[in-house]
């Protein structure tokens, strides 16, 4: 069996000894690894590689996805259809760890797989998972797929992340660790954390959480008296919880609840922070909530040749590397849509994952306009969308399939499906302008405008998220302006349409085609800005000061 020695391949640095467990649903670790789905897992993968990069005493936990969260391939006629392939990784250490946890009044058994850090330079990742031939099918299957639609198995599968991850640090000979919720999806540790101790302030001395859903019904709750049959409490009874946290009604909210158990939370952004604190101020005994902006890995994500020639102070060389990261982004286009984009041509990408908030097509909201902007031959634009709706998400479905039709008919329009990690570094490289427009106060923190900065594409965006902490207008960035608050969500889509195109033909338009020197000076301003403010070793440096003090 693993021991706490065999963990790390370097000595913690003494300004990080505070021992540290992670917990994440999901990790963008290297595209190889496909236990991820989106921002929170590439948020936590630049977590962990600057945690390696600063020798801090953290570790990650996490879950070994048999076949991740899906292969996002077109059908037959082009459009979208999510597939289910299983996954082999060579890469992960088998530990010898096996012990059981209990979902459902049963024993299932758990076994565990580690990430060394040196595979990719990341702190070290251990994985749990319940496919091994100890367990039936039905437990099997906990570990199959990435936020499962069906309820029951959602739990089991928080259960095993929180439970499983808190037993197995007992293992390790860890348990003085500090345990780090990344969002709500392991709260069940703080059960078993509370069956331990019998304190609701030991607890509250061993856990912090990070909160990244800027509303109420957005957050993960359940029935009680469901939780309780899935021996999510870890033995507490419904009346027992509900004393423990003062809480009432049917369903336990699981942000709510970890704002009880948690010693501290943070926000992800200093605006969500404001939204958090107003959205749970009436709840009595939750933590204080602060804000530590998320960050992404320069390291993992910068283009180095761009970055040369910027530190080179090279306009040329930042113009020639630029049109070189443009055509490899190309390639792929031409490969999965057949068409042909130049690389002298300002190209607008929205990629990100697809929910409804995140308003995919605002761009196609006023279809006239749109179809003036995509034909117009003197100052042309190329536009490529790319992101993962939730496999079961058909309203975000079929807004993908939508824009898919649409764009067909233009040379110039693209939709890319296998939006990971490597297809999103190549757009954040390729693209001109990464265009960003959700309704206002969803956006928890949003991190793919700050690798897309890094690599000379300019942020287009609502001032949402982490935007207001970096942009400043026509300087480093092209804000869109938000529609009033007191609007109907279709009057503030309408309005905000409108400024978006405005500000394309205005503003960026203008700037890209007719000032070369001040598009050069808002790239150059916004790569300059986003690091080190927006770099992860900032945000991992912070987390120990702030949160695990």
């Amino acid at each position: 069996m693993i021991t706490t020695k065999d963990i790390f391949s370097y000595e913690p640095d003494g300004k990080y000894a505070v021992p540290v467990a992670y917990f994440s649903m999901e990790f963008a670790i290297d595209q190889a690894l496909k236990i991820y789905s989106g921002g929170l897992g590439f948020l936590a993968g630049s977590h962990l590689r600057s945690a390696y990069e600063l020798k801090q005493n953290l570790i990650g936990i996490g879950i070994l996805w048999k076949f991740g969260y899906y292969d996002q391939l077109r059908d037959t006629d082009g459009t979208m259809k999510p597939f289910f392939l299983e996954k082999q990784y060579s890469f992960l250490q088998d530990t010898g760890i096996v012990f059981t946890i209990p979902v459902h009044e049963s024993p299932v058994t758990v076994k565990v797989w580690l990430l060394k850090p040196e595979t990719f330079k990341s702190a070290p990742l251990f994985l749990l998972s319940t496919d091994v031939p100890e367990n039936d099918e039905i437990s099997r299957s906990i570990c199959h797929r990435l936020y499962d639609s069906n309820e029951t198995t959602r739990i089991a599968q928080s259960i095993l992340l929180g439970t499983g991850g808190a037993k197995l640090l007992d293992l390790l000979g860890r348990d003085n660790s500090l345990y780090h919720m990344n969002e709500g999806h392991s709260l069940s540790l703080n059960f078993y954390l509370y069956s331990k101790f019998r304190s609701l302030e030991e607890v509250r001395k061993r856990v912090v959480f990070t909160t990244h859903t800027p509303e109420a019904a957005g957050n993960e709750e359940h029935a009680y008296s469901l939780l309780q049959e899935m021996s999510f409490f870890c033995g507490l009874t419904e009346p027992e919880v509900k004393s423990v946290l003062e809480l009432e009604g049917p369903q336990l909210n699981y942000t709510l609840a970890a704002l009880k158990f948690a010693g501290k939370a943070n926000a992800v952004s200093k605006l969500h922070g404001d939204v958090s604190r107003e959205m749970w101020k009436n709840n009595k005994g939750i933590c204080e909530i602060t804000s530590i902006t998320n960050a992404q890995n320069t390291t993992y994500w910068k283009d180095a040749a761009f970055q040369k020639a910027l530190d080179a102070n090279d306009n040329q060389a930042v113009i020639a590397r630029k049109k070189e990261m443009k055509k490899a982004l190309f390639e792929v286009v031409a490969d999965q849509c057949g068409k042909l984009f130049d690389e002298n041509v300002l190209t607008v990408v929205w990629a990100r994952r697809f929910a409804g908030y995140k308003r995919a097509d605002l761009l196609m909201y006023d279809w006239e306009r749109f179809l003036r902007l995509v034909t117009g031959t003197e100052y042309p634009v190329q536009v490529i969308w790319a992101g993962k709706p939730y496999p079961t998400d058909f309203g975000a479905i079929d807004t993908f399939n939508s824009i898919i039709n649409r764009a067909k008919p233009f040379a110039n329009c693209a939709v890319l499906t296998g939006y990971e990690l490597k297809l999103s570094a190549l757009l954040k490289k390729g693209s001109d302008v990464w265009l960003n427009n959700p309704r206002m106060y969803r956006e928890a923190s949003g991190t793919s405008g700050m690798t897309a900065a890094m690599n000379g594409s300019i942020n287009l965006s609502i001032p949402d998220g982490w935007i207001p902490e970096f942009a400043k207008d026509k300087e480093n960035s092209f804000i869109i302006e938000p529609a009033p608050d007191y609007l109907s969500y279709e009057e503030r889509d309408r309005l905000e349409a409108f400024n978006l195109i405005e500000t394309l033909e205005n503003e960026v338009i203008p700037a890209y085609y007719k000032d070369e020197d001040k598009w050069l000076s808002i790239l150059r301003n916004a790569a300059a800005d986003v690091a080190p403010a927006f770099e992860s070793g900032r945000m991992a440096r912070e987390y120990y000061e702030v949160m695990y003090s």
